[in-house]
């Protein structure tokens, strides 16, 4: 099988060679800026990574694709910092900080179509179930953005609303990025599902540790201000399981909703509300929930017949992208 380091340096080099329209640099500079600000790269390393299960070396067919997926999802990125009036990403500006809201709202757009070019380069033979796994796909994350904000009007989400949306939102993106790099390996159509299933229960594990993260990451590591959920009065994972536990809702709300305009005061209420989660044991419920779906990723592909460096390497990316937060 390639190996972990060819694959990863093969990552590295994608996006250390990407290239974008030189002018006008006004629309372009912010795609530049954002590719360059760096991330994790998960859904390309892991469509490379899918791929790397049916082949023995890397084709150039597989690369474009795979670029496509971090490319949309970085537009993703900008429109939500907009929505989310973010002021931090990856540890730097966000686009419509640095730049300006209209100008965050069309280099998103540009980045879109870009993203589209790029997966049009799959090979002949999958182009077509290539295209209709990713137009799905991005119509899906902008349906999860859509009950996100909804969310926002609500002082109540059920859980099961929740996992809804966070499906939606960011597991189907981890799970089409499996899903591609198996399609253009040639994988079986049993195969590419239960690649894809693998990707979405991982997908569900992510944003769980995304959310416990977000109140008690460092914020060195986590690339954000720590606290913006609660300072946003997010729904998120902690939030949706302590109104389920809590014996109290009004009180929690009273706290949960109290402005906060100050520097003073905002870092008063992140410590009140993250209080009230670890008197329930919120953050405890978050890291079992997700080994929960670590273990149900991994079974999703425990019936396929792979060599035993293979499953290996999907148990390594499976640690590795929420070991962080177990």
């Amino acid at each position: 099988m390639i190996s972990e380091e060819a694959l990863t340096a093969a990552t590295v080099r994608l996006f250390d060679e990407i290239e974008f329209q030189a002018k006008p640099e006004g629309l372009y500079d912010p795609l530049r800026y954002m590719i360059s600000i760096g991330g994790k790269r998960i859904r390309p390393s892991l469509c490379l990574l899918s791929y790397a299960l049916f082949k023995d070396e890397l084709g150039p067919e597989v690369m474009e694709p795979a670029a496509s997926l971090e490319v949309f999802h970085t537009f993703t990125l900008i429109h939500d910092d907009i929505m989310d009036r973010s002021p931090l990403r990856r540890g730097q500006e966000t686009v419509w900080k640095k730049w300006c809201e209209d100008t965050a709202i069309l280099s998103g757009d540009v980045m879109l179509i870009d993203a589209y070019k790029r997966i049009a380069k799959a090979p002949k033979a999958v182009l077509d179930k290539a295209l209709e796994l990713f137009s799905k796909t991005a119509a899906e994350v902008c349906d999860g953005q859509q009950y996100d904000m909804e969310f926002e009007q609500v002082d109540r989400v059920p859980m099961c609303d929740y996992e809804k949306m966070i499906g939606l939102k960011t597991a189907v993106l981890i799970a089409c990025a499996a899903k591609m790099g198996a399609l253009i390996a040639g994988a079986s159509e049993q195969e590419c599902e239960a690649l894809y299933r693998y990707g979405y229960e991982l997908g569900m594990a992510f944003q769980v540790a995304d959310d416990l993260l977000d109140a008690y990451g460092d914020q060195a590591v986590f690339g954000k201000p720590i606290g913006g959920d609660i300072l946003n009065e997010k729904k998120s994972w902690l939030t949706v399981r302590a109104l389920e536990k809590t014996g109290d809702p009004e009180g929690f709300l009273k706290v949960f909703t109290a402005k906060a305009e100050t520097k003073e005061e905002c870092a008063a209420k992140i410590l009140a509300v993250k209080k009230m989660y670890d008197s329930m044991n919120v953050p405890e419920d978050a890291r079992a929930e997700i080994v929960r779906y670590s273990a149900k990723a991994l079974e999703a592909v425990s019936g396929l017949s792979l060599s035993d460096d293979r499953m290996a390497a999907l148990r390594n990316f499976a640690e590795k992208l929420v070991g962080r937060a177990k």
